[in-house]
């Protein structure tokens, strides 16, 4: 659950801590005091897109960091999700925003979004003033059909989304063929060409290196001749002014004053060595001379070797692998091309058998998904009649639709009546704003003990609704909060009187800013937000002792919830 909200520098927040409990959570406060603004924090920590213009006038960076207190079934997703749990299984999810971009953290480590989107949808469902505008739309309604069912169809939509993807992969590949006669024998030959260009230059690994080396030795063979010519005659032991009849001069000289001192005798010792390698390095420049044959003929064939590989280096890849490897994909896709008629036919048979398991697959998907909607409908008009919905009926059609997708054939649509006498039409055709509030407040109800997310928030859920409704509303949050943190944002006094931990939002202006802060209110405190949000401008003792007999009715009614 969520233990603690601090939010810093967004909008009209200057700097907001907040810690809370378990149980049914209410928010309230005058209108335009920020209600809104805190549950978009918490959409902030969840991955939504922040906009620059939400980082508070006259500072850097907006910061919103949550955290929470997880069981270890929520625990071990997340650690599968490679993100380092803290002691006593804390999340602390951290996101900073400043001009241009934002940072999102879990437990100290920086993580993208997609895994900030991952690790929160374990942590927290939100709903959203407009969400329940979604039943409108009747593909939201075979995702809610699903999530209720999801254990008994977990398997069975794996095997069905695998077998899809396949078929997918086949359908992609068949349509590659499927080009006439005329083009596929022209991309025969255009395939061949190239296949037989490449093969007729006989490349073998490396040898451009190779004979880019041999050219650059050969076309520079002359200057090598010469220049190793002077170096030899600079050794050379036969002129006055050659290196190694100095050298022969000194070690006669060296030879007269040996055993006078030690040192002399190491110096005597290296002059030996000079002398030794001059004469090795004469005679190797002597050989590597005698050997360098300036031969145009070769250079000319070298380089026209060289000019094939870089014509093919241009076509088909910058190094001898890379022409290899073009190579050998050309010869696959030419053998496919030439053997396309038997490749076809397989591919369609491969098709025939995966459309066949997608139907089986689909089949026993759609029964499955028809014996929990038979369950869904009897829990959903149940929950309805609990939110005040008078001889309501409700049913989930589930009809074949003529095409597969990787979540089956299945057109799934939730129709209702909500007076006597009427007959069952489309959600989107019959229920007013605050009907679809209470059927989606019903749903969540019912998906709350399907699901293991351990916080809820609901923002304005009893939009549209008042009086017995209201009340039936507050009830039902109350339910739901006996197995779930529940956050609730609301106007309503009967919902309001129900928390477990009343917090109040306010705007204030501070050094001439305007400021919003939330504070939690005790249990006189509550009693005054109650006579406020009833409309009184007085605290009057009527006043008082009506929210304080709202407040006591509250409590016995949650004792009594089971």
């Amino acid at each position: 659950m969520l233990i603690n909200l601090h939010v810093k520098n967004l909008a009209l927040i200057k700097e907001v801590d907040v810690d809370f409990t378990n149980g049914l959570i209410v928010l309230t406060g005058e209108t335009g005091a920020g209600k809104s603004l805190i549950l978009g924090s918490v959409n902030i920590a969840l991955g939504q897109k922040a906009s620059k213009d939400m980082i508070r006038r006259g500072t850097d960076y907006s910061l919103v960091e949550l955290t929470f207190q997880v069981g270890e079934k929520c625990a071990k997703k997340i650690k599968n999700l490679d993100i380092y749990m803290e002691q006593d299984n804390l999340v602390t999810v951290t996101r900073k925003i400043s001009e241009g971009r934002s940072i999102s953290k879990i437990n100290g480590e920086t993580v993208n979004l997609n895994t900030l989107k991952n690790v929160m949808s374990l942590l927290v469902d939100i709903h959203g003033q407009h969400d329940h505008q979604s039943l409108l739309y009747t593909n939201n309604h075979l995702t809610i059909l699903d999530k209720f069912a999801k254990d008994t169809i977990h398997d069975i939509s794996a095997q069905l989304q695998a077998e899809y993807l396949k078929y997918v992969e086949l359908k992609k590949k068949y349509d590659e063929y499927d080009i006439d006669e005329g083009t596929r024998a022209r991309e025969i030959e255009f395939a061949q060409y190239e296949v037989n260009e490449i093969d007729s230059a006989k490349l073998k690994p490396e040898e451009d290196k190779e004979l880019e080396e041999v050219y650059k030795k050969l076309s520079n063979s002359r200057e090598i001749v010469s220049t190793l010519s002077e170096i030899y005659h600079f050794l050379s032991y036969e002129s006055d002014s050659g290196i190694g009849e100095i050298l022969n001069r000194a070690i006669m000289d060296i030879n007269r004053i040996k055993g006078f001192d030690k040192k002399t005798d190491q110096f005597q010792s290296i002059l030996y060595d000079m002398d030794s390698m001059c004469r090795d390095l004469q005679t190797e420049i002597y050989e590597y001379n005698r050997e360098m044959e300036f031969e145009p003929e070769y250079i000319k064939q070298v380089e026209e070797r060289l000019d094939v590989m870089n014509h093919l280096k241009l076509k088909y890849g910058k190094t001898i692998e890379q022409i290899l490897a073009y190579r050998d994909d050309k010869q696959e896709y030419l053998d496919r091309l030439q053997n396309a008629a038997d490749e076809i036919e397989q591919i369609r048979i491969q098709m025939e058998q995966s459309r066949d398991r997608l139907n089986i697959l689909c089949e026993e998907l759609s029964g499955k998904r028809k014996l929990a909607a038979k369950e869904l409908e009897k829990l959903v008009k149940q929950a309805l009649t609990d939110l005040n919905f008078i001889a309501v009926e409700f049913r989930i059609d589930i009809t074949k639709k003529d095409n597969i997708t990787e979540k089956g054939f299945d057109r799934v649509e939730f129709l209702i009546s909500t007076n006597p006498g009427e007959p069952l039409k489309p959600l989107a055709k019959v229920a007013s704003g605050g009907e679809l509030s209470r059927i989606m407040l019903a749903i969540k109800s019912i998906l709350a003990g399907e699901d293991e997310i351990e916080t809820l928030i609901f923002d304005e859920i009893d939009a549209g609704i008042s009086g017995k409704t209201a009340q039936m509303v507050a009830e039902k949050l109350a339910k739901i909060s006996k197995n779930h943190q529940v956050l609730c944002i609301s106007h309503l006094s009967q919902i309001a009187a129900m928390a477990d931990n009343h917090y109040l939002i306010e705007k204030k202006v501070e050094e001439n800013t305007t400021v919003t802060s939330i504070k939690r209110l005790n249990r006189q405190q509550s009693i005054e937000e109650l006579i406020r949000i009833n409309g009184g401008n007085e605290v009057t003792k009527a006043a008082i002792m009506h929210a304080t007999e709202m407040k006591d009715m509250a409590d016995r009614t949650k004792c009594n919830l089971v």
